[in-house]
């Protein structure tokens, strides 16, 4: 049996395929597992991904819908944004939410940390809880045409169940907080 933290493969060269600000692309000549050649192909993410379910005290919650260019559809998700590596994660966070909603919470828990596709990049990501919320201004930047809306938890859950919501990170968090409300956690 093998050692679980053991890697099985072997790196023969690396080649950069492709860089810019927010990622890189390089293909890696590899020994698999099992003794074959072959290559390897990784995304590397230069941010780390964070996304925020927000709750106020009447359990009602923000979605920001926006067209996404990459799957070339709209998409309703939890405010998210990325946060520069070597910067407190929940200062990125922060940033964000008023960024997206012009919310500003004052009570923030992390809620569950997790690899986004770890079969092809690295992209790491960490979900936050924000509550006692007071309204601002938003901030959008100038790549984002957004739409917040405000609606009851219950119902952003079930838009979960019924495949509406199709973020990795949204979904995560969404039902993450559904088991926190269930067994009394929050």
């Amino acid at each position: 049996m093998a050692d679980e933290e053991t890697n099985p493969w072997q790196t023969l060269s690396s080649k950069e395929i492709y860089d810019n600000p927010w990622i890189n692309l390089t293909e890696y000549q590899v020994i698999n597992p099992n003794g074959g050649n072959g290559i390897y192909g990784k995304v590397h993410f230069k941010n780390i991904a964070i996304g925020i379910v927000v709750l106020d005290d009447k359990l009602n919650t923000y979605l920001v819908g926006q067209y996404r260019y990459a799957i070339d559809q709209y998409s309703w998700e939890i405010p998210e944004g990325g946060g520069l590596l070597g910067v407190d994660p929940l200062e990125s966070a922060k940033r964000e939410l008023l960024e997206e909603t012009g919310l500003v919470a004052s009570s923030w828990r992390v809620i569950q940390t997790m690899h986004l596709s770890n079969s092809v990049s690295n992209e790491y990501s960490i979900l936050y809880l924000a509550q006692n919320l007071t309204q601002h201004d938003a901030e959008p930047e100038e790549t984002e045409q957004l739409e917040i809306k405000k609606m009851p938890f219950e119902e952003v859950y079930q838009w979960v169940k019924s495949g509406k919501i199709t973020d990795s990170m949204s979904v995560a968090a969404i039902l993450k907080v559904k088991l926190m409300l269930l067994d009394g956690s929050l």
